[in-house]
């Protein structure tokens, strides 16, 4: 599955890399591209990885999705 998730709150290369690092560590994601100009968070995942996991890394890393 791909999802496209809108971020706030990123504003560095310390931002794109402590989301990958998050989203990274969930069991079945497979990419993670971080766009910081758009504000977006393009991640491939499969089983047992869903959008709720994902988007809950995202908050755990300390950033909003929109």
């Amino acid at each position: 599955m791909k999802e496209t998730f809108q971020v706030s709150g990123m504003s560095c290369q310390h931002c794109v890399d402590k989301i990958e690092k998050f989203i990274g560590e969930i069991e079945g994601v497979q990419l993670v591209d971080v766009d910081l100009s758009k504000k977006i968070v393009n991640v491939e995942f499969e089983a047992p990885a869903t959008q709720k996991s994902i988007s809950d890394a995202i908050l755990d890393a300390g950033y909003e999705v929109d």
